[in-house]
């Protein structure tokens, strides 16, 4: 477990698995309320870091620059997504589901707070120091615990008194991410072929030519040395040149694989569901605002 004086070192840095892949950038370390421990990292994960799953903190340890969780990247990535409150507090069901995921007895972790309670978080947009713990407690740009606003009130008439109870109006809203998955492998693989070359290349022979030469008298005396009338025989040795096949091999030009990142537009389309409020009764002339959501 990281202590709190180590959170500016895991904030915005790199979380490695136990194989030692990258999976993403810590984003918050979220505190335990009753003990001000760290208790969960989330990590933005995806191609563009749109995606931010959540792994326990417990057993993780902060290694040079980046933080080493014992879980793999697959699952690391396919942890159950939470809702985060306004205030930047874990829920205590949703809480419980991940410790579920992640193999962890709840007994055991409830133990370890006395309480289930929600989970402050320390964000890592200010200067890298970690908010105490608190019921609402949101780590600032100073790193101190924030406060939580008071909402006000609009009305038509600031004099006017309720009528009732209100209802609450809620509607689905659609958000869309992306995720990095493997989409194929390409690899570059060296392989020798055979094929033939021709070339020409000039070469030479000897061939035999009779040369006959009349007798003269510069030539008489060696034609006259040897006997009359006798039998002889003259050998000459022809040469000539064969061509030589020799190869060499040279280094003619080096192959490599680069990726080129393509950014396309791609239309998602889904249903959310909307709550609509009916006035049931006699009219009683209140006027209706198009966008409300109220039936007649």
């Amino acid at each position: 477990m990281i202590a709190q004086e180590q959170i500016p070192t895991v904030l915005d840095h790199p979380v490695y698995d136990t194989e030692g892949k990258k999976i993403g950038d810590a984003k918050h370390v979220f505190l335990d309320d009753a003990t001000g421990r760290p208790e969960w990292v989330t990590v933005k994960t995806g191609m563009f870091g749109t995606n931010e799953s959540f792994v326990p903190i417990k057993d993780a340890s902060v290694v040079s620059d980046h933080l080493e969780v014992p879980y793999s990247k697959d699952r690391v990535k396919g942890a159950p997504h939470v809702d985060v409150d306004g205030g930047g507090h874990l829920d205590a069901s949703e809480e419980q589901r991940l410790y579920e995921y992640y193999g962890i007895a709840w007994d055991e972790a409830w133990q370890r707070a006395n309480e289930p309670g929600d989970r402050g978080w320390a964000r890592g947009d200010g200067d890298g120091t970690a908010g105490a713990a608190g019921t609402a407690g949101l780590a600032g740009a100073a790193g101190t615990a924030g406060t939580a606003g008071t909402p006000g009130m609009t009305g038509t008439d600031d004099t006017a008194a309720p009528l009732g109870d209100a209802m609450t109006r809620s509607e689905e809203r659609m958000h869309v991410g992306t995720e990095e998955v493997e989409t194929g492998h390409v690899r570059l693989r060296k392989y020798v072929v055979t094929e033939e070359v021709q070339q020409t290349v000039p070469v030479r022979h000897e061939e035999v030519r009779v040369v006959r030469e009349p007798i003269t008298d510069a030539n008489r005396g060696e034609a006259l040395s040897g006997p009359e009338i006798s039998e002889a025989e003259h050998e000459v040795t022809l040469h000539e040149e064969r061509p030589v096949v020799e190869t060499r091999a040279v280094p003619v030009e080096r192959v490599r694989l680069e990726t080129d990142e393509v950014t396309e537009e791609e239309t998602v389309t889904g249903q959310v569901r909307k709550e609509r409020i009916e006035i049931e009764g006699e009219d009683t002339g209140v006027a209706r605002d198009p966008g409300d959501g109220l039936g007649r």
